[in-house]
Parts: C-alpha cells; structure tokens; sequence
C-alpha cells in the first residue's frame, strides 16, 4: 500500500519565483490528504500531475493568507473535474468564515458538497480505512495546530506452516486467518489467527508542524513518525526574531525530531530572506543535532514505505 508525501510548496510568508507557499499533499492508496493550500498549490499539482478531484480532504493549520490563499482556486476548479463526492476541510475557528466569504465574494460555482469542520486540538478529527489524522495545539500568533496521520497496526506476517500443521487447508481460510477472522478446520476446531500470525507490525506516521514557536508538547505528538514535515523557518542567528513571531529555527525543529525519534525530518517554511543556497546553513545546522534532516524543495516526493 503506497504512502507518498508531495512537497507542492515549500516557502513561508510570500512565494518566490522559485518557491511556492508551503503546502503538502499525502497520497494513500490513491486517496488524496492536502495539508495546507498556499500561493501555487494549483501550480505544483499540475505539474505533478495530481487531480484535483481526487482530493478527498483538506487539513488547515491556521488562517493567514500564506497557508490558505491558494484554497479558493482548488475549490473552483474543482467544479469543473466532474467532481461529486463531497470535500472535506478540517482546520481551526475562522477557517469555515474564510471558505464561505472566498465562495461568497468570488461567486463560485461549486456542483458537490463541501463540509468545514472546525476543530479544537487535540482531537482524533478524521477516521478512514485503517488510519486516522490527529490535530494538535501549536502555538502561533493566531490559533494553529499540527497534525499527524497514522495507521493502525497491521497483522502480523502469516505463517504457512503454522496454518498446515494445524490442519487448515490452503484457500479461502488462509485469507480469513490472515485479516483477522477465526475460522473452522473441516475436522470441526477453530483456529485464531494469533495461533498463525507473528507480533503486529507497526503501521506508518506521517506528521506536518508548521508556524509554531518551540513547544516540548511537539515530539510527543509526532513520536515515531516516519516523515516529519516541520517548519525550520530561522537560522540560529535569529533565534530571537523566531521567538518574537513565534516561529521555529531549523535547530529547534531537529530538536522536535530527535526527542520525538522521527526517521526523518523534511525542513519547510523557509523565510523568503533566504535563497535556495542560503539554505544549506539552515540544513548544517539543524543537521549538528538530527542528522537525518532534509531540505524540501517544490516538487519534491517522499516515499514512506513500511518498516517490514
């Protein structure tokens, strides 16, 4: 099962030629997640050709223009992808006055259902097939929260033999055992699948920080993730103007991944003050304390494949 995480921006406060505002796009099975919708959301979709209508659901950090001006474009368009399962858009208070006065002002035309939910982290907010999303307080200068998408653990690597030996024949009963059912041999005993599986094996984490100030509350929230997309807007230099806008250096978001014992930490939400070779400090120095750090860049694709 495919997990895939598309940077579709990776910069913070105002788009630069070269750098689309921060937004990020999780693919599962098909299934769309789009975490934020900045400035050239639309851009970066097209040209890695990912469909807008199969988008299925939207999780806002907070409503400053440089995480959800590029929402009311996807909305619209949308419309005219022959699009009618319904959207649905998670995000803190405000985020619904921000859809319904885009949809208002702008007059669209929207033919399929959209459902705004507003959140109060923490809180399980979305529940799917195998999987749920977590959203979790941060704090900014305004209401922000993170989030995280983790799945449930899967069953344990079946054991042919085992399932021999007690005498359930190859077929139909094999599956069962395998999704978790018990079944009945045709000598008439019932075999558990623990009695043919090995431990449950650890599903994957995905977790999105941005526009935060350094919280300790963080690394338990994204414990474990597999990827953790993390803003890293400062460098150590100006430690004190993060602190004043309540923003993260990239040392403070290795800090966040090294308590937390993430794999991988992808740096995003780069100050525009900071060209793309300009970032290579940002990347050396939270690197001097989580060494598995990366520097995302628009376009950029992680795979997230499963541990065993």
């Amino acid at each position: 099962m495919n997990l895939e995480a598309f940077v579709l921006g990776c910069g913070g406060m105002m788009p630069l030629p070269y750098r689309h505002l921060t937004s990020v796009l999780l693919r599962r099975e098909g299934q769309l997640f789009l975490f934020d919708g900045g400035e050239g959301t639309q851009v970066s979709l097209r040209r890695l050709n990912l469909k807008w209508k199969k988008i299925h659901a939207i999780f806002v950090s907070h409503t400053h223009a440089d995480h959800v001006t590029g929402l009311p474009g996807i909305l619209m368009l949308s419309s005219q992808v022959e699009r009618d399962e319904p959207l649905y858009i998670y995000g803190p208070p405000k985020i619904a006055e921000y859809i319904e006065t885009s949809r208002s002002v702008l007059d669209m035309y929207i033919n399929y259902p959209i459902i705004v939910k507003e959140i109060e982290a923490p809180c399980v907010c979305y529940e799917g097939d195998g999987f749920y999303v977590r959203a979790f307080p941060l704090k900014h200068t305004k209401t922000c929260v993170g989030y995280t998408l983790e799945e449930l653990n899967r069953p344990g690597e079946f054991n042919p033999q085992a399932a021999r030996d007690l005498g359930v024949p190859m077929g139909p009963l094999w599956s069962a055992l395998q999704h978790g059912e018990t079944v009945r041999t045709p000598d008439g005993r019932d075999i558990k699948p623990e009695q043919v599986l090995g431990a449950e094996r650890k599903g994957r984490k995905f977790s999105y920080v941005t526009d935060t100030q350094y919280l300790p509350s963080i690394a338990k929230e994204v414990r474990g993730s597999d990827l953790l997309v993390c803003e890293g807007m400062f460098t150590k230099e100006f430690a004190e103007q993060a602190a004043e806008k309540k923003h993260m250096t990239s040392v403070q978001a290795a800090a966040v991944a090294k308590d937390a014992q993430v794999d991988k930490l992808a740096l995003i939400h780069y100050s525009p003050r900071y060209t793309d070779s300009d970032l290579k400090q940002l990347l050396c120095e939270a690197q001097s304390v989580f060494k598995e750090t990366v520097l995302t860049k628009d376009r950029m694709v992680f795979e997230i494949p499963y541990k065993d």
